[in-house]
């Protein structure tokens, strides 16, 4: 029997998994801290993610015979700044994915040096939360800093380089730094002559499922592994969730209703959106993806829930659904996908002294469903074909909710069986880099929701409205 081990280096904590070639065997979870010294400001300290890796990796062998291991692959946050400089040492906390402090440098980017260089360039135009920004508020804010780094790296290889001395990265990883091409999947010099860095600080590029190494042989013998263990890569969060639920061929869809929400799908090829903010990433399977994210998904329904009401949904949300005109734009905290502004907020529309705590549900709920549904439509706009997806994240758990956005998508939904995304995705990459697809035991449906036909023209009409709520909301944003 064979053993893989999967790391997912998330935000609030560290996940690992271990496999066989057929089951899960154990999972266990780390917490570290997460700073935010400033308004809009998210920092860790990247030896936080090595030590729950270490800890993590030897629960799971505990007891079990570590002999049997093959390779241990990854999932992380994306988009975080780690720099190093000498004898590898930690320059500074690594600015996360969810840092909104280069607000600035994102203006630069996308309008003096312009989003058709960008979209040239890498694919993508430029967000807050991608690496490039940050790299650039650095050496704008911190020159001290910018100056000594020798190396740049992301959130999970700087875990895969502790663990194996190999400086590398993979394809889905490195296309949300924004400054690699993500057409041709290497780096982008004409980027990195803007952020005035060298290919040689950066980590070599691999695809997901290649093995980069094996784990440095005093680890294996602290850890009681073999000295061969070899160490794949993985990928960003979101494509290495695609892996756990085989969301893998052309049109193939994943919605993951987690705080944020995201829309992963796959293309055989490449293209990129060039008048929206939905991303072109690379998938971990040799192929590309479309991915596009609002902000406040499963926390928007809990602001209303435990923020607001401090109580439960109502007597009957249902009984409303088809009949029910009050409307809630969801961007709480701004919105990145389709429209990349910051300082829009939600509102909600049609209220009366009628208006029950139901309606208002509801409307939260279907909210979230219309901005998911316009990330899709501009996706399909680009030449997918969408007819069906995976569901996954906490939100998915709510039946209701579920039901509500096949309805507002108008496409059926299918519950993968196993809800692990990411983490069980770097262990079907661990195994892959060990030359053993395993992919075929772990990717099950436990169920399906299909759209209800009387309801289209309810949901096409509704949506239609909601369209023109960002306008509205944009012009009236303090």
């Amino acid at each position: 029997m064979k053993y893989y081990i999967g790391l997912d280096v998330g935000t609030s904590g560290l996940k690992a998994m271990l496999i066989n070639e057929k089951e899960i065997v154990g999972v266990v979870s780390r917490e570290y801290p997460l700073s935010f010294p400033n308004p809009g400001w998210a920092e860790q300290n990247p030896d936080d993610w090595y030590e729950a890796a270490l800890s993590a990796i030897g629960e799971l062998v505990s007891g079990r015979d570590a002999s049997a291991v093959r390779a241990i692959s990854f999932s992380g946050q994306m988009h975080g700044l780690v720099m190093l400089g000498e004898d590898d040492r930690v320059l500074r906390p690594a600015i996360l994915w969810n840092d909104g402090r280069s607000v600035r440098e994102v203006d630069y980017l996308n309008n003096e040096k312009g989003r058709d260089f960008l979209l040239d360039n890498t694919g993508n135009i430029a967000f807050a939360g991608f690496t490039a920004p940050k790299l650039l508020w650095v050496k704008n804010n911190e020159p001290e800093i910018f100056a000594l780094a020798k190396k740049i790296c992301l959130p999970k290889d700087y875990v895969a380089y502790k663990l194996s001395g190999v400086f590398a990265t993979d394809v889905s990883d490195a296309a949300g730094t924004l400054y690699f091409d993500t057409q041709k999947r290497n780096w982008s010099q004409p980027m990195l002559d803007i952020l005035g860095i060298d290919e040689g600080m950066l980590p070599r590029v691999y695809e997901s499922s290649e093995a980069v190494g094996c784990l440095r042989p005093g680890l294996a013998r602290e850890l009681g592994l073999g000295e061969d263990v070899k160490i794949v890569i993985g990928a960003g969060d979101n494509a290495a969730s695609a892996i756990g639920t085989s969301t893998l061929g052309s049109g193939e869809c994943n919605i993951s209703l987690g705080t944020s929400g995201t829309v992963f799908v796959c293309s055989d090829s490449y293209n990129c959106d060039r008048e929206n903010a939905i991303h072109s990433f690379c998938s971990a399977n040799g192929k590309y993806h479309y991915l596009a994210c609002t902000l406040t998904a499963a926390s928007s329904q809990k602001w209303w829930i435990e923020d607001i009401l401090r109580a439960g949904y109502g007597e009957d949300v249902s009984a409303y659904i088809g009949r029910c005109g009050v409307m809630f734009l969801p961007y709480l905290m701004g919105e990145r996908s389709p429209v990349n502004d910051t300082a829009v907020r939600g509102l909600f529309t049609n209220l009366s002294m009628n208006t029950s705590r139901e309606e208002m549900t509801l409307a939260v709920l279907e909210g979230v469903a219309f901005s998911l549904r316009q990330n899709i439509e501009i996706i399909k706009s680009l030449g997918v074909d969408i007819k069906k997806s995976k569901v996954c994240g906490g939100g998915a758990k709510n039946r209701l909710w579920l039901r509500i956005l096949a309805d507002a998508l108008g496409i059926k939904l299918e519950i993968p069986a196993l809800e692990h995304g990411g983490v069980l995705g770097a262990c079907i990459l661990a195994a892959l880099g060990d030359g053993n697809d395993v992919s075929a035991a772990f990717g099950e449906v436990s169920g399906t929701v299909e759209p209800d036909p009387s309801l289209k023209e309810y949901y096409d009409a509704k949506y239609e409205k909601y369209l023109k709520l960002y306008p509205l909301a944009k012009e009236m944003a303090i």
